[in-house]
């Protein structure tokens, strides 16, 4: 869809933290993180909801991996998952990493500097390649 912003991403019109990519997927920072290693997990075809991903399996095993580069990374008590979905209407899923007693299902939007969103897809992107 030439006007959806995860589209745009995936062409490479619009900039992103990247952090996992392969044929199918493609992980990146959240621009408006709710916690410090906020990702989104998308299809790179566009698919509205994410049960309509045909590599439904594979779509979840590029997720786990997102996952335990993030818990490598960064040491979170734990990360959790929201496929809400309803601002941007191309499948995605929200990579959460939580603190331990941390309560709320969507944080607060937190302010991000740039040069901490690329150390953070730095180090995240380090943990996958080990």
């Amino acid at each position: 869809m030439d006007a959806c912003v995860f589209c745009k991403i995936v062409r490479g019109e619009l900039p992103s933290y990247t952090i996992y990519e392969d044929e199918l997927f493609l992980g990146f920072l959240d621009h408006r993180p709710r916690l410090f290693g906020h990702t989104l997990m998308i299809p790179k075809r566009h698919y509205q909801w994410v049960y309509e991903i045909p590599e439904f399996g594979a779509y979840w095993l590029a997720i786990r991996k997102v996952t335990y580069a993030i818990r490598s990374a960064l040491k979170p008590a734990f990360v959790s998952y929201m496929t809400y979905g309803m601002h941007v209407p191309h499948a995605h899923v929200h990579l959460l990493p939580r603190s331990e007693g941390e309560i709320g299902i969507f944080p607060p939007i937190k302010q991000v500097s740039s040069e901490e969103m690329k150390r953070l897809s730095e180090k995240i992107s380090q943990a996958l390649a080990v």
